[in-house]
């Protein structure tokens, strides 16, 4: 038995089942936070989800979170190593006008 798949270049509906309670509850939370309605937020991660978010499009909180992933280099430097991260990024704090203009 094949299927017939439309040829048409967007897909108008689709219905998506066997969302668990996390996902709905994150995708709640999204929608809430950035005042869209749930299909809309379900699209926005699916996009993210696919790669296909444009720079434009602002990311979820928790998406700005480290999260505990680096946890384990936490006390690793010393104060001298410490200190030349910090004079090598120092740069990165200037913001250029031009840039904003």
């Amino acid at each position: 038995m094949s299927r017939k798949t439309s040829t048409s270049p967007t897909l108008d509906q689709l219905t998506v089942r066997g969302f668990d309670q996390r996902l709905v509850q994150h995708l709640r939370e999204i929608a809430r936070a950035r005042d869209l309605s749930l299909n809309r937020a379900a699209l926005f991660l699916m996009r993210r989800g696919a790669g296909l978010a444009t720079p434009r499009q602002p990311q979820p909180a928790q998406a700005a979170k480290v999260g505990t992933s680096l946890d384990r280099f936490v006390g690793l430097w010393s104060i001298e190593e410490e200190n030349e991260l910090l004079e090598t990024v120092q740069a990165f704090d200037e913001v250029d006008p031009d840039l904003w203009t």
